[in-house]
């Protein structure tokens, strides 16, 4: 009883001092639109960026596609937009290719998977699904948008200087980034491709700051951590990897602009360029591997994580059942955050490292497919039996259950040492992460899209657009990566401008199947035509949203169609039961929201959740009196 009293205090306090910093006031265009400190409109600021990204990075890929799938073809068509990267014979220049892949695995992973995942759905969703009128700061919410627009600019505009964009592979591995003379990519774009990340980290920090700060300290009355929905958890545990890992990125880019401007050699050292030993001693370029992975592969999970919470919630709303094993979600989550930041140089079996440490790397990165299997395992339960509703999210969700497992066992393979020094940089690779990362963290995106579109713009999406760009995606996806495997097996090296080098005759044994991947690839990117399409269209002329289109049992379903800036009209409702009452025996309805008492369901509550009936009054009266108290 003390318990819950002073936790009634301490959050009741709190609701009226926020209250207070979120009074309505006339805005003007520019204060409710661009300059926002509203987290909604934040959020669909992010969302449209990572949209509009998504094309750049992914019109960037049907470019490479179409040198790898048809390496004879003219594209003379397209000197109109590319210009002298057009060569004297009218193919693709060899050191653009390379600026082509670097570009769009630095797109889809930041600028597209990161943002528009954590950015649009941390932001969207924290405040509304823990009962908050805001982020703990607006104004940090605010500024973080603004320099992801800042990096973005300074990213798209190397696109477009004499010397093209940066090369080297999104990854930028020293000594080729180091060096502005060692290529074309490696001078101006270079410089870009560095200042554009710093401002994005940046960005990613102050969201991942406002995010914790929000979850910590401003949920609502009876919202503990054992009643937050897993999506909740999920950008929780995100927002930790970022906070922790971001920085050690920045600091490699640090170094790196040293090295190039200030004539450091962290990572030179005993370098020719035509013959001329540079003075560069010392450095090693294993270090910036290092530095690199140990944000790269959290980031992995920076990516997947919100998606995997949003699939949580769509299962279970569109399965009409609980979600099984709730502890254990929030659990294989904790692994996975705690797993991520030690298995970094699974990454760097090749470099040369000791094999005693390249075991324990290998073991670590082994016990990470447990957390992981435990959510796999959990969602299957889930839908085992239940009342499935196909939404389109509903759709996504199970795709990327599909996707997250069927990359994942490629990923128990390139987890051991002595297999990964033979597939290591091959297309095997690249099927591996673009079905575990890429492809399951976009199908999480679209998820999140179709489910909560009615309470982001207050309209329905089409269903039927939706099933059409669901199936299109989703065998388009598999017939893309799916082959990339049988290529890196038989030893194809990733990033290659032509394979005609390899000789006997090998690249002739995958002329067709190239050629069927790049048609495929072509293919499903022209899908997301109707994504696009259905998005916007929808913004304006689609059928006008109900209150709880999905019958769901979190607290935004609670809120007004036309949500305002502080998502509530009044007070914000107490929560006093778990976010996944689905389906419950007894209930009149085949849902409960959080937000309704257990002295209002006599007939479905349990032995403990009668127990709480006591606590509930207790709590009532004590916030009646000082609601009392208050307004005197």
């Amino acid at each position: 009883m003390s318990t819950a009293t002073t936790h009634a205090e301490e959050v009741h306090a709190h609701t009226h001092d926020h209250d207070h910093e979120h009074e309505h006031h006339e805005q003007n265009f520019i204060q409710k639109y661009i300059f926002s400190e509203d987290h909604k409109t934040i959020a669909k600021q992010y969302l449209i960026m990572g949209i509009l990204w998504a094309f750049v990075g992914g019109s960037l890929s049907i470019m490479f596609r179409l040198q790898l799938g048809f390496p004879e073809m003219q594209l003379e068509w397209l000197r109109p937009i590319l210009g002298e990267w057009i060569d004297e014979s009218g193919k693709l220049d060899k050191e653009f290719y390379l600026a082509l892949v670097t570009m769009h695995g630095t797109i889809m992973v930041f600028f597209v998977l990161t943002a528009g995942l954590s950015g649009t759905f941390s932001n969207f969703l924290i405040p509304l699904q823990i009962g908050a009128r805001d982020m703990a700061s607006g104004f940090i919410n605010m500024l973080s948008f603004w320099f992801f627009f800042l990096s973005s600019a300074v990213m798209f505009s190397s696109l477009f200087i004499e010397t093209g964009p940066a090369s080297g592979g999104w990854v930028i591995y020293p000594p080729l980034s180091a060096l502005p003379q060692a290529m074309p990519g490696s001078g101006l774009g270079m410089t870009l491709w560095l200042t554009s990340m710093a401002f994005f980290i940046v960005s990613s920090l102050m969201g991942g700051i406002n995010y914790i700060c929000t979850i910590i300290n401003l949920r609502t009355r009876g919202m503990t951590f054992t009643k937050m929905p897993l999506t909740i958890w999920s950008f929780f545990f995100t927002a930790i990897l970022g906070l922790l890992s971001f920085p050690v990125l920045l600091s490699a880019a640090l170094l790196l602009i040293f090295d190039r401007s200030f004539g450091t050699s962290f990572y030179l050292s005993e370098i020719y360029i035509q013959g001329q030993a540079l003075p560069n001693m010392g450095g090693s370029p294993i270090l910036y591997q290092h530095l690199f992975w140990f944000l790269g592969h959290p980031e992995v999970y920076i990516v997947l994580l919100p998606a995997l919470g949003m699939t949580s919630e769509v299962i279970a709303t569109n399965a009409r059942k609980p979600i099984f094993g709730y502890r254990a979600m929030i659990g294989s989550m904790m692994g996975i955050t705690l797993l991520a930041f030690i298995v970094w140089a699974h990454h760097m079996f090749v470099t040369g490292m000791n094999p005693f440490l390249g075991s324990v790397f290998m073991f670590l990165t082994l016990i990470i497919a447990v957390p992981s299997a435990v959510k796999a395992f959990n969602y299957i339960t889930t839908l085992w039996k239940g009342n499935l509703i196909f939404t389109p999210a509903m759709l996504f969700s199970i795709g990327l259950v599909s996707l997250f497992i069927s990359g994942g066992v490629t990923g128990i393979i390139l987890g051991n040492s002595a297999l990964d020094i033979n597939l290591h940089d091959t297309y095997f690779v690249v099927a591996h992460f673009h079905l575990v990362m890429g492809s399951a963290s976009f199908f999480g995106l679209m998820a999140g899209v179709y489910h909560w579109y009615p309470k982001m713009f207050g309209r329905m999406m089409n269903k039927t657009l939706g099933y059409i760009h669901f199936w299109a995606t989703f065998v388009g996806v598999y017939c893309v990566f799916f082959p990339m495997h049988y290529t890196g097996i038989a030893g194809f090296p990733r990033r290659y401008y032509s394979f005609t080098a390899l000789g006997n005759g090998r690249e002739e044994a995958f002329t067709d199947l190239n050629m069927f991947i790049s048609i495929a690839a072509i293919l499903t990117f022209s899908a997301q035509a109707i994504f696009f399409w259905n998005f916007f269209y929808s913004m304006f002329k689609g059928k006008k949203a109900t209150q709880n289109p999905w019958n769901s049992t979190t607290l935004e379903w609670t809120t007004p169609v036309e949500v305002g800036h502080g998502n509530w009209p009044g007070e914000i409702p107490a929560v006093y039961r778990w976010p996944y009452d689905y389906s419950k025996p007894g209930a009149e309805l085949d849902f409960i929201p959080q937000n309704v008492p257990y002295s209002a369901t006599p007939e479905s509550n349990l032995p403990e959740e009668n127990e709480e009936i006591a606590n509930e009054k207790a709590i009532e009266s004590l916030l009646t009196a000082q609601n009392e108290s208050y307004n005197r």
